[in-house]
């Protein structure tokens, strides 16, 4: 008996206890990505804005492109901030001629090495052109490169600008990561973003279907512009993947725009079942039928047309129009077909056609006398972003490069055993210094209010 426990039970249990342990922690692991990639993926778009991308460099320079609003490449050039007085002010006089040319939103800043001091360039010249005084001047926005690297060697992006340096490409997703943060971040490994928690270490053939469940899910949340939309981010549709995203991609730029959902059953290899499961997450904005506009799936196109013909009022009067749509009779059509549940959906949607699920676009407000870690004194007050959020806390990015910690213990007044549940990727955290720790770059953070 003592032989057969030392010998045989007792490994057997302790490889099955450990085989159960690694799986738990996996499996929270996980989730712990999935929550963070949901956020950052559902972060706030700035919309369809003339966007400036700049990639700071020192050494090479900067790289800056401009992208339209829809994300088209119209010009890209490197601008050189260190390399003498003369440099400096040739660069200066060619983002003032760009700005004034292309008239930009925004201009986007990777807050990489030198971004602090890219973005204050960009803001001194803003103020050159007369623009500190004017609605219409441009806001400058340092924006995560995490990933614009791995993006702009990948097939993709090479596909996308076979002439280009990999150092442009890297600019043009910065601009495209303010513009729409979920179109721009499909195009990159999600462990290559940096928002996980030991995703090295979990299996991966396990992280890898979560990730794509949460980017699909995203995706369809969201809802996709079919004229507009790149074939990565196609690919995430319901119902539609890789090779039939880039017939539909070829199909467009061979046929033109699409100018209803129901044209997607020309597109060769895309039948009715997949027409069915995609239908719904795509939009057609001013095509021929209005409701292609909406979340609403073709197959309700015919209910919703009786309903408006029963109430006597046009369709195109229906939606968007809350007062109409909520004296509509909506329980007289409840069917076997058709549940009050649909009809509720229905309901909202036509009250606010493609509604956007994520907030509205809000630039973080750094501190101007912040800029490195020397800067930070214990009691300051500031304002961040939450960068990634883990078991043991949540980390900010305060606009020093160096993301502070605010330790689960002090991410609330309250007892807090989950961070996910007071603190999310890519919202703003107002914070208080604890410690600065200058040899190891570390920062404390507390949100708490006293």
């Amino acid at each position: 008996v003592t032989d057969a426990i030392a010998r045989l039970l007792a490994p057997s249990l302790e490889t099955e206890l450990r085989t159960e342990m690694k799986v738990s922690a996996d499996r929270d692991a996980v989730a712990v990505f999935a929550e963070n990639l949901r956020g950052l993926l559902l972060a706030a778009p700035l919309g369809r804005k003339v966007v400036i991308g700049v990639d700071p460099g020192q050494r090479t320079g900067c790289k800056c492109v401009v992208v339209d609003d829809t994300g088209k490449l119209l010009a890209h050039t490197v601008l050189h901030l260190v390399a003498g007085d003369r440099a400096l002010g040739a660069a200066r006089d060619e983002l003032r001629g760009w700005i004034a040319k292309y008239t930009p939103f925004a201009i986007a800043v990777g807050n990489g090495t030198h971004g602090r001091e890219t973005a204050d360039f960009c803001r001194e010249v803003v103020k050159l052109t007369g623009g500190h005084s004017s609605s219409a001047a441009p806001l400058v926005v340092l924006v995560s490169e995490s990933g614009a690297s791995v993006y702009s060697a990948s097939d993709v992006a090479r596909d996308e600008f076979p002439d280009l340096d990999l150092t442009v490409r890297g600019a043009v997703s910065i601009a495209r990561r303010l513009q729409d943060p979920l179109s721009e971040l499909v195009k990159i490994d999600p462990k290559a973003i940096g928002v996980g928690q030991y995703q090295h270490d979990v299996n991966q053939p396990t992280l890898a279907r979560k990730l794509d469940e949460v980017i699909e899910s995203c995706v369809n949340a969201v809802g996709v512009e079919l004229n507009t939309a790149s074939a990565p981010l196609l690919a995430h549709v319901a119902g539609v993947g890789p090779a039939l995203a880039k017939k539909i991609a070829a199909y467009r730029d061979q046929h033109g725009a699409f100018r209803s959902r129901k044209a997607l059953l020309a597109v060769p290899g895309l039948g009715p079942k997949a027409f069915e499961q995609c239908a719904g997450f795509v939009r057609i904005r001013g095509g021929e039928q209005p409701l292609d506009a909406s979340a609403v799936h073709p197959e309700r196109y015919a209910l919703v047309s009786r309903i408006a013909a029963d109430a006597k009022v046009a369709l195109e009067d229906v939606i968007g129009h809350a007062d109409i749509v909520a004296r509509l009779p909506w329980p007289r059509y409840v069917s076997a077909d058709v549940g009050l549940p649909t009809l509720e959906d229905i309901q909202r949607e036509l009250v606010k056609p493609g509604r956007d699920p994520r907030q509205a676009f809000e630039p973080p407000a750094f501190r101007d006398d912040v800029r490195k870690l020397e800067d930070l004194a214990p009691g300051m007050v500031l304002e961040g972003v939450v960068t990634n959020v883990t078991a043991f806390g949540a980390f900010v990015d305060v606009g020093v490069h160096q993301d502070g910690l605010v330790h689960v213990s002090q991410l609330s007044d309250r007892f807090v055993k989950d961070p996910h549940a007071v603190a999310h990727v890519g919202e703003t955290m107002k914070v208080r210094v604890l410690e600065v720790d200058l040899v190891r770059r570390r920062i404390a953070l507390s949100a708490r209010s006293g």
